[in-house]
């Protein structure tokens, strides 16, 4: 979670310049609320397309973890969607989420449990190869 942190900094802060520099403001009254929305729609946007596409953000690469359907194969747009709807309120009510996988018989997030999706490990591929240099 720290790496991702760091990663929606950048995202957030790249976001909201350009929020700032159409709307001109963003702190206070419809624009807050605007921009808020905004920014949830945004990295929403970044983990959506990054588990859908890859199985996995950048944050998740360095880790070698990758997100899967409950039966391994790749997750739907709908379960994406449905697993960054559900991060939200399982990481703000306490990290009831989190601790749920404590609890859980297959170790998974409570998000994912009710998005059907799982973390899993990417095997490890070995050594890139590299082709021998003729002479």
């Amino acid at each position: 979670m720290a790496y991702e942190s760091l990663l929606l900094f950048g995202i957030a802060f790249f976001a909201g310049v350009i929020f700032i520099g159409v709307m001109g403001t963003a702190t206070g009254g419809w624009e807050r609320h605007a921009f808020q929305i905004y920014l949830f729609l945004i990295i929403g946007l970044y983990f959506v397309w990054s588990w859908r596409n890859r199985g996995q953000t950048l944050a998740m690469k360095v880790w070698k973890l990758r997100i899967a359907a409950a039966d391994g194969s790749r997750i739907t747009l709908r379960q994406a969607m449905l697993r960054y709807a559900w991060a939200w309120p399982c990481l703000a009510l306490g990290g009831v989420g989190i601790v749920y996988a404590l609890l859980d018989r297959e170790r998974r997030f409570l998000h994912d449990r009710l998005a059907r999706t799982r973390v899993v490990l990417v095997p490890n591929a070995g050594p890139a190869y590299v082709k021998p240099v003729k002479d």
